[in-house]
């Protein structure tokens, strides 16, 4: 097997990488594997004879779907609706058509099986006839009883989403030693009842480097270790929380995520794809999240930071959310479709980002699972109908000088008063405007939203198509979230000024509606994706669909819990990110056997710590970060570090990609130029999205593809350069760098069996490389002072071995 990996990944004569390193990787590789997860993997259970149960939600309800075009809310052939539970258990005209317990006498399953091409149901002509598999089901569900759960009455009206949150009382546990936030007695009284313990917690590097991943997006480094290790004060977890919500580089972190639901990117999208400056949005959202803005008030300003009264620079860049919708220049675009196109997007996204609810569905008809009408779709797209966009999307384009072009500007605007008639001074007058004019050029313009005076129309889309209009609608919100009205929030002081633009039907009533304390959805989705971040699944595990059709919540007296929590704690993302962070559940560790793996795979349970691998951006950060060599350069215009010749060659725009030089090559992930059509390669391979649209949760794969980069592309040959050149310097001999490398990409020392490989390793590559000089510089790079080539070398070698364990992409 091994030797199988060896030819998979060296089939580049001009690769890095020996096989004796692939080989070494492995060994290593199988080691941290056999270390985390336990000696063997359980084995796979023979097959149940016995069909698994059914669901409704799941299995029977997408069937029934089937009918509802003729057989639904909007049109009831025969006087049947089989959309709402109970109109579907009076039946139809003839009478009952699903009699629980009866295949045999129940009328729908008669017409489903009919084999006359006149009452076979649904129609021939319509292509929707059920295959046997699913003939069976619908007859196992109804002679298990036909059961129509709660939550699926009424297209789930009465689903425990639509319903606003209210904090639990919490459970009583037996080991109260354990809890260390109160919402971790949820936990683990759902543990005790399943008779399991918590495992015990990760030991104080593991838990640091968990917790600074997590946070800041990069790893500890070896004297923060030490501290933390030496630090025997009791609140020594809760200082190392505060210094990593504190640091800058917590807003870059957490800007990353954010930016995949902006779909934010830095090019326009669609064939021509040219350039567009929306980094003034980016850095607002670092900011942002760095000062802890209420997430309210982050909403808000957002969607309507243009409507707010005497609206600050900062607050018309945020509303750049919904200026990062792609732009179409291509000839002949219609105007009007454009318009619809974005306006259908800034519907979507919003749906997505705020109520996690997949309202795309009801853009051409009724939603066939949830409670949403194709006119409240349309209801919510007047909210947007009104602004001033146009087909080449630079209608609302706004400069934004930095304060010392500001400042520069007001004092050249006081030279004004010079004497126009005085000949003597024309020169300095034209030297004026000439800096002036120098300045006005280098100011950065950016797109944000704007209304025009005039409001528009709305009307529904038959079948979608804007070409064809139907009944005429006004701004509204589903009747489903009406509970929340649209009051602003305590916390959103500049929307409770008085406000001649704030009216029921602009985008600020909108973003009030989205963050009212009634809506039930907002505040669930926000702590459900944060959960997610830090577990690596929500405790809805369907974040992106909190309806019918998403996952049941394994803790939903924990998820309203935190709900409620999180709001009266004033919206505050860092009062709920130190939360989690400080409970036991999160401190476990994340070891597990085999008999735990078997019965919770998904750790669905959070019996264990999280164990997931780092995002794309943290990938490469952290291997530039532990080489010495990331910058801490914040904000301003988008970088371009190298990547593969050729990727933007194209025949529409003359865009080159340029390779940023100094500190810029090794700026962090999240300033990487973004090209939609071509995003950077390197990200794209550990599951960066190319922001094209909304992406709520990012896939997670693992191909040939992820090792081949990290072993091979520039960035990371470059890191493994620097971390050699840091290991020779701060090291004196073989076993203290080794250590030293270690510490620095584990947070952990190197146990004897590493040590002893590694060792091993540096004595044949360093027989291998010497004499030969050429194959040495090859690797080596650059080579600092008093560094022998065949050293250096050597230890660029082990730097990339160590960049590549199991142990550090993942935490």
């Amino acid at each position: 097997m091994t030797q199988i990996l060896i030819q998979q990944i060296t089939f580049r004569s001009h690769s890095l990488i020996s096989r004796r390193m692939v080989a070494l990787l492995f060994i290593i590789g199988t080691a941290v594997i056999r270390d985390t997860w336990g000696a063997q993997l359980p084995a796979v259970d023979a097959p149940s004879v016995s069909p698994p149960p059914i669901d409704f939600l799941k299995d029977i309800q997408p069937l029934l779907s089937r009918c509802t075009s003729c057989h639904g809310i909007e049109h009831q052939e025969a006087g049947l609706n089989l959309q709402v539970r109970a109109a579907a258990q009076k039946g139809s005209d003839s009478g009952p058509v699903i009699v629980p317990g009866k295949p045999e006498e129940s009328l729908l399953f008669q017409r489903v099986t009919s084999t006359d091409p006149q009452t076979v149901m649904p129609p021939p002509e319509e292509n929707k006839q059920l295959s046997s598999a699913q003939v069976d089901m619908l007859k196992r569900w109804i002679a298990a009883g036909a059961v129509w759960p709660d939550s699926a009455e009424g297209s789930g009206t009465n689903h425990l989403a639509y319903k606003p949150p209210s904090r639990p009382p919490l459970p009583t546990v037996k080991d109260t030693a354990w809890v260390r936030q109160p919402w971790d007695a949820f936990v683990l009284m759902t543990l005790e009842q399943k008779g399991w313990q918590p495992t015990a917690a990760a030991d104080r590097a593991t838990w640091l480097r968990r917790v600074s991943l997590d946070l800041i997006g990069l790893p500890p480094t070896p004297t923060e270790v030490t501290a933390f290790l030496q630090d025997e004060s009791p609140d020594a977890y809760e200082k190392v929380v505060e210094r990593l919500l504190a640091s800058p580089r917590y807003g870059e972190r957490w800007a990353s995520y954010w930016l995949d639901l902006a779909r934010y990117a830095d090019t326009n999208g669609y064939e021509k794809d040219g350039s567009r400056v929306m980094w003034l949005y980016r850095d607002w959202v670092i900011g942002a999240f760095n000062r802890d803005l209420p997430f309210d008030q982050f909403t808000i300003e957002q969607l309507a930071g243009d409507l707010l009264p005497n609206a600050t620079p900062e607050q018309r860049i945020a509303t750049g959310f919904h200026r990062n919708t792609m732009i179409n220049t291509e000839g002949g675009v219609d105007p009007e479709e454009y318009r619809n196109v974005v306006n259908v997007d800034r519907v979507n996204t919003t749906a997505a980002v705020w109520l996690a609810t997949t309202l795309n569905c009801a853009q051409c008809h009724t939603h066939k699972y949830d409670p949403f009408k194709q006119k409240e779709y349309y209801q919510l797209l007047a909210f947007f109908n009104n602004n001033a966009d146009s087909a080449t999307g630079e209608s609302v384009v706004e400069e934004f000088p930095t304060p010392a072009q500001a400042a520069a500007l007001a004092e050249l605007d006081a030279h004004e008063k010079i004497p126009h008639g005085s000949v003597e001074l024309k020169p300095l007058r034209d030297k004026i405007n000439e800096l002036r004019n120098q300045i006005r050029g280098q100011i950065p313009r950016t797109m944000i939203m704007r209304d025009q005076p005039e409001p528009r129309k709305t009307h529904i889309h038959i079948r979608g198509s804007f070409l064809n209009p139907g009944e005429e609608v006004t701004a509204g919100f589903p009747a489903v979230l009406s509970t929340a009205s649209s009051a602003p929030n305590s916390s959103d002081s500049a929307a409770n000024s008085a406000n001649s633009m704030d009216n029921a039907t602009n985008r600020l009533a909108l973003a009030r509606w989205l963050v009212d304390r009634q809506n039930p959805l907002t505040a669930r989705v926000l702590v459900n994706r944060m959960w997610e971040q830090f577990f690596g699944r929500g405790i809805v595990g369907t974040s992106e669909d909190f309806g019918t059709r998403g996952d049941t919540p394994t803790h939903p007296e924990l998820l309203d819990w935190l709900a409620v929590e999180f709001m009266e704690r004033g919206w505050s993302l860092k009062q709920l990110h130190r939360s989690i962070v400080l409970s036991a559940t999160y401190r476990q560790g994340a070891t597990a056997t085999t008999e735990a793996i078997a019965r919770d795979p998904d750790n669905r349970w959070l019996a264990r710590g999280p164990r997931q691998r780092l995002t794309a951006e943290m990938i490469r950060d952290q291997a530039l970060f532990v080489a010495g060599m990331l910058s801490e350069k914040m904000g301003g215009p988008s970088v371009m570090p190298p990547q593969p010749e050729g990727i933007w060659n194209s025949p529409y725009n003359g865009d080159q990609w340029k390779t940023s030089e100094g500190e810029d090559r090794y700026r962090r992930g999240v300033y990487t130029f973004i090209k939609r059509t071509a995003p950077y390669p390197t990200m794209l391979t550990f599951d960066a999205p190319s922001r094209e649209i909304c992406v709520v949760k990012r896939n997670k794969s693992n191909t040939p593809l992820a090792a081949l980069v990290t072993l091979n592309d520039p960035v990371y040959v470059e890191a493994a350069q620097g971390l050699a050149r840091r290991l020779l310097r701060e090291g004196t001999n073989t076993a203290e760098r080794i250590s030293l490398g270690y510490r620095l990409v584990t947070a952990r020392d190197v146990r004897p069996a590493e040590l002893a490989t590694l060792t091993t390793f540096v004595e044949q590559e360093r027989a291998r490389l010497n004499g030969d000089e050429s194959a040495a510089r090859a690797i080596a790079g650059n080579l600092e002072k008093d560094n022998s080539a065949t050293e250096q070398a050597v230890w660029t070698l082990v730097g990339n071995v160590l960049l590549n364990l199991d142990e550090v992409l993942c935490r």
